[in-house]
């Protein structure tokens, strides 16, 4: 049983609706057509003969006045009969007060249908030459061609039905065999739609399918490793604390050497409570790809990070300086997850940056988007190395090595680009990227 929201529920009711209605109209129009265009030979025939015996004086006094007056076969007052013509028409002379051009009527009389003419020969006696023709039989044939039509209607409606259980499977069997794949799939078998068996309607729905399937392989490959690191972080410095409490207790020694220890293990301890917080960071992130997405201009949006990171860097020696276009850059954002990238781009340039040092954030229009850049004057990076890895360090700097993988997982949250790359401007350094594609509510001057 198909229930109310089913696409071929609904396209079988409309096309079967669609269909029927407009047989039961053409049935309709032609039944209408044959009957007016057979009743209008009829009454072609019967204005002829009635125009032909008048013009031929069949109705002079000498036929006329040898009969009395009597009720008709009509129940009219009839001035006299004429019989009946070769054609098997029956022609009489009658009286019909106020009537002065022809006209014709339908009768019926001892269960036989009469069409009749009224033709005038005398309009001041009101003479009328009366013309029936017995049309029982056309009648009867209207009534079976009626009935057959009928039958004809429901046997059409009734193939209509199958023709559209048929054809919603056919145009559905696409759908059905991407569901099939797609149902089979898991998180250690994922394969790309093969697009050569789709239908063009269908395509672009693979394509859509194929981008999710290569979103969720990156992030399941970024969740392995990151589990992976996390295991290997953790466990690399409870087995140094381990291996220096059980050596500390191998025999006694003085007070300093135990709290020597202690202040080794703490100091463990902390780096790994920094490295829990940066995990927790990470599906307070995943929670805030949820959030909401705020009306926000980017620019001025910019100016004040800029402001609490000159903060920032002048406490160690640094300065951060901006160079911002255009003037204003409204867009729909989730902006927790903006922050993400923009605070871990510029902590990391102020922290690779010397002191003396400046790091600029830079944004212009690009490609219809929004192009922002933090500069630095640090050593640069390697290029060969994946950055947005989880757990990866680079340089002699201290931090858990999740900064740029949350900074690459927001990006793609937001449907923004990321890289890192080395200035080539003959100037060492880092550029740090992010490309917004146009979301734009307001106008860039």
């Amino acid at each position: 049983m198909l229930s109310k929201t089913s696409i071929k529920r609904k396209f079988i009711i409309q096309l079967v609706v669609a269909s029927a209605a407009l047989i039961v109209i053409f049935s309709i129009l032609l039944y209408n057509y044959i009957k007016i265009t057979i009743y209008e030979d009829i009454s072609n025939e019967l204005l002829r003969e009635a125009e032909y015996i008048k013009a031929n004086h069949f109705v002079n006094n000498k036929y006329i006045n040898p009969f009395k007056k009597k009720s008709s076969l009509f129940g009219e007052t009839e001035l006299g009969s004429l019989g009946k013509t070769a054609t098997g028409l029956k022609v009489s002379v009658t009286i019909r007060p106020g009537k002065k051009r022809y006209f014709f009527e339908q009768n019926v009389r001892y269960n036989k249908i009469y069409l009749v003419i009224y033709y005038p020969i005398d309009k001041k006696s009101f003479r009328f030459l009366r013309i029936a023709k017995d049309i029982t039989d056309t009648e009867k044939l209207f009534d079976r061609v009626s009935k057959a039509i009928t039958i004809g209607i429901g046997v059409a409606i009734f193939f209509i039905v199958f023709y559209a259980l048929f054809l919603t499977q056919n145009l559905l069997s696409p759908i059905t065999a991407l569901s099939d794949k797609l149902s089979k799939m898991n998180e250690t078998f994922l394969k790309h739609i093969d697009l050569k068996d789709l239908p063009d309607e269908f395509k672009s729905l693979g394509e859509s399918v194929n981008k999710l399937i290569d979103r969720i392989q990156t992030f399941i490959k970024y969740q392995k490793e990151l589990f992976i690191g996390v295991a290997h972080e953790l466990k690399t410095p409870l087995a140094v604390m381990k291996t220096k409490n059980e050596v500390t207790l191998l025999r006694k020694r003085e007070p300093e050497k135990y709290k020597e220890v202690l202040r080794l293990n703490n100091q463990t301890i902390d780096e790994m409570n920094k490295m829990i917080s940066n995990i927790l960071e990470i599906g307070r992130q995943e929670g805030a790809q949820f959030e909401e997405p705020v009306e926000l201009d980017l620019i001025e949006f910019l100016k004040e990070r800029a402001n609490n990171f000159k903060m920032l860097a002048r406490g160690e020696g640094k300065d951060v300086v901006t160079d911002l276009k255009p003037q204003k850059y409204c867009l729909l954002i989730q902006k927790t997850l903006l922050v993400h990238i923009l605070q871990n781009f510029v902590q990391n340039a102020i922290k690779f940056t010397p002191k003396g040092k400046k790091v600029m954030v830079k944004s212009y229009p690009k490609d219809n988007g929004l192009m922002i850049e933090v500069i630095d004057e640090g050593i640069g990076i390697d290029e060969s190395k994946d950055l947005f890895a989880p757990f990866k360090r680079f340089g002699n700097k201290s931090g858990a090595g999740l900064g740029l993988f949350l900074a690459k997982s927001a990006a793609d949250a937001i449907g923004a680009t990321i890289d890192i790359k080395n200035r080539k401007d003959g100037t060492s350094g880092a550029v740090a990227s992010l490309f917004i594609p146009a979301q734009s509510k307001c106008p860039i001057e």
